[in-house]
């Protein structure tokens, strides 16, 4: 797989078929939110297709998407039977992406925090990327309305990430993110079962380690108005413990679960 040099962007979003551009949207109780990100994402990306993968969210959001879906034939709906976080979440719209043959495969929340008028501009950095982050935290990125703690919280997270793996990425924890149908078929996805803001340092650093080219487009990121914010605690807990352990595999040369790294991959 060649990973460097110049390349057309995204492929003209997979030569212009009408499987070449897919933004997975997860949501769980995001009735409010829903139908103006749609909106906002095709007044930014006419020919975006939408696949929301709802988990039975009992606000009715799932009914919302079906709705969508019957008037707009680039809205499709994703329901599964239970609320299984968001890593699973991006993990099935990922696989159902790959399944229908989409070439370019966007990342989004459903709350309005990821700007769609920033995707015009993450797409073009495919010319020369593999994967493409939507950074807050480059020249140019800002965050909104975030608690002093929230941002506090977030800015260690990336440092720490950053120094445990050795990666240059400025904002490793980003969730929007603008992947290459390649990185996504050829990353063991099947071995990620990582949640929250571990499953976003997870897959960069596969990426990274993959030899795939990672590159950051700065955004404003805005808290949502509308409904609850999915972050815990055990989500953080689950990322510094991981992180930790991937960062000393690494430097040992061992694989994830620490045997050597040439009997992981045999």
């Amino acid at each position: 797989m060649r990973r460097g040099g110049k390349t057309r962007m995204a492929d003209q979003h997979a030569e212009g078929g009408t499987r070449s551009l897919v933004v997975v949207i997860p949501t769980y109780n995001e009735l409010e939110n829903l139908l103006p990100i749609v909106h906002r994402l095709h007044a930014a990306v006419p020919e975006a297709h939408v696949l929301v993968v709802d988990d039975a969210s009992p606000d009715g959001t799932g009914e919302l998407a079906d709705k969508l879906a019957a008037e707009d034939d680039r809205v499709r709906v994703m329901h599964r039977q239970a609320k299984d976080g968001l890593g699973a979440a991006y993990l099935a719209g990922f696989a159902r992406a790959l399944e229908q043959g989409y070439q370019t495969i966007v990342q989004m929340d459903a709350d309005g925090s990821h700007p769609p008028e920033a995707l015009p501009a993450m797409l073009a950095e495919l010319a020369d990327a593999d994967l493409v982050l939507g950074s807050r935290y480059i020249s140019g990125g800002s965050v909104v309305n975030w608690p002093k703690h929230r941002e506090v919280l977030s800015r260690g997270g990336n440092l720490y990430s950053r120094l445990a793996l050795g990666v240059q990425i400025r904002d490793i924890t980003a969730g929007y993110r603008v992947f290459r149908r390649h990185v996504l078929a050829e990353l063991a996805l099947g071995e990620v079962n990582s949640q929250g803001y571990c499953f976003q340092i997870d897959m960069a650093w596969r990426a990274v380690r993959a030899g795939f080219r990672v590159r950051e487009v700065p955004i404003t990121f805005t808290e949502r108005e509308r409904g609850d914010s999915k972050m815990s605690g055990s989500i953080v807990r689950e990322a510094l413990w991981r992180v930790t352990r991937w960062g000393v595999s690494s430097r040992l040369g061992l694989g994830e679960e620490g045997r050597p790294r040439d009997a992981v991959s045999a």
